[in-house]
C-alpha cells in the first residue's frame, strides 16, 4: 500500500483563495488607518461639510451615510499620506502612523483604503460616481505634487501660483463630496466659488496656524513647515516682498529642528509684515465665504463650519 500523500489544492482553488481577503487579513492591512481614527471624528472637517451641503441638497439618508463613510475613509488616508510626504512626526499630538507601523505599511494602507472608497462609490449605483471620484483624487494629487515639487526644488512660487495650487489641492475632496451628493439632488445652484474660496481659506489658515498658533504646535510640532522647508503663504509673502534678502530663504533651506532658529524666522516674518498680511487675507476669505453662503440662500450649518475655523483669530 502506498503511503498517504498530502492533499494539494488545485491551481484554480489557490487562485480563488488568493483573491479573497478575510476580516483578519484586512485588519492587519488597515492598522495604520485604524490608528489615525483614534483622533476622533471632530478632527475631520469633511464630515461637517457633508452635513452642511445636505442642508441645501437634501439627498436620501442611505446615500448621505454612504458618502459620509467614503469621505471619512479618503480624508483619513490623505492625512496618512500627507504625514509621510512632509516627514512629519506628530498628528494631533500623537506619533504619525508611519512611525508606528513603518512607511511601507502606511503607504499600502492608504492605497487599500482608497480602493475600498472606490468600492463604496460604486455601490452608490450611479454611472457618473466613479468618474467623479477618480477625477477629484487626480486633482488633489496634482495640487499636492505641485507643492512638493516647489519644496524639493527650492522654487518659491508667486502668490497667484500658490493660490491656484491651494484651490486645486484643498478643494478636490470638497468638490468630490458635493458632486457625488448632487447626483441624488434636484439642487442646481453653482457652488464652485464657495468651494474654491473655502479651499484657499483652509490652506492659508493651516499655513498661518503652523507658524503662529500654540495649539497647532502641540499637535504637529513647533513651526513644522519650517523644518519641512515648505513655501507656505507667509513665507512666500516675505520672500517676494524682500527678494534680495536671503536670510529667511537660507533658514528654510536648512530644514532645521532648532526651535530658536525657527523663532528667529517667525520674528523676521513679523518684521516684513507677513503676519499682518496673512491675517488680512484670512479675514477677507472668511467674509467672501460667508457672503457666498448668503448669496446661495443661507445655511446655518455652513456658518458653523466657518465659525469652527476662526481659532486663528485668538
Amino acid at each position: 500500500m502506498e503511503p498517504n500523500k498530502p492533499q494539494r489544492n488545485s491551481t484554480s482553488e489557490t487562485v480563488r483563495q488568493s483573491q479573497t481577503i478575510n476580516k483578519e487579513e484586512e485588519q492587519i492591512l488597515l492598522q495604520p488607518y485604524n490608528y489615525i481614527l483614534r483622533l476622533g471624528k471632530e478632527q475631520f472637517m469633511g464630515l461637517n461639510l457633508v452635513n452642511a451641503f445636505n442642508y441645501w441638497l437634501k439627498i436620501p439618508q442611505d446615500k448621505l451615510i454612504a458618502i459620509k463613510d467614503m469621505e471619512h475613509m479618503v480624508e483619513t488616508s490623505i492625512l496618512i499620506l500627507d504625514d509621510i510626504q512632509d516627514n512629519s512626526t506628530l498628528r494631533s499630538g500623537i506619533p504619525v502612523a508611519h512611525n508606528i507601523y513603518g512607511t511601507p505599511s502606511a503607504i499600502n494602507a492608504v492605497f487599500y483604503t482608497i480602493s475600498i472608497g472606490l468600492e463604496r462609490v460604486n455601490k452608490l449605483n450611479h454611472p457618473k460616481a466613479a468618474q467623479i471620484y477618480a477625477e477629484q483624487l487626480k486633482q488633489f494629487c496634482a495640487g499636492q505634487g505641485t507643492e512638493i515639487y516647489w519644496r524639493d526644488n527650492d522654487i518659491c512660487p508667486s502668490e497667484a501660483a500658490y493660490k491656484r495650487m491651494a484651490i486645486q489641492k484643498m478643494s478636490a475632496l470638497v468638490t468630490m463630496m458635493w458632486k457625488l451628493m448632487q447626483l441624488f439632488s434636484d439642487y442646481e445652484k453653482d457652488v464652485t466659488t464657495l468651494i474654491g474660496t473655502l479651499g484657499l481659506y483652509y490652506q492659508i489658515r493651516n499655513d498661518y496656524s503652523n507658524l503662529y498658533l500654540d495649539e497647532y504646535a502641540k499637535g504637529k510640532g513647533y513651526c513644522e513647515d519650517l523644518t519641512e522647508g515648505k513655501f507656505s503663504f507667509p513665507i512666500i509673502h516675505a520672500i517676494q516682498k524682500n527678494p534680495g534678502d536671503k536670510e529667511i530663504r537660507n533658514i528654510l533651506n536648512q530644514k532645521s529642528t532648532d526651535i530658536e532658529l525657527k523663532r528667529h524666522c517667525v520674528n523676521l516674518l513679523n518684521k516684513v509684515g507677513s503676519y499682518e498680511y496673512t491675517r488680512n487675507v484670512l479675514e477677507e476669505l472668511d467674509k467672501e465665504a460667508r457672503n457666498e453662503v448668503e448669496r446661495l440662500g443661507g445655511n446655518p450649518l455652513f456658518h458653523k463650519v466657518l465659525d469652527s475655523l476662526l481659532n486663528w483669530k485668538n
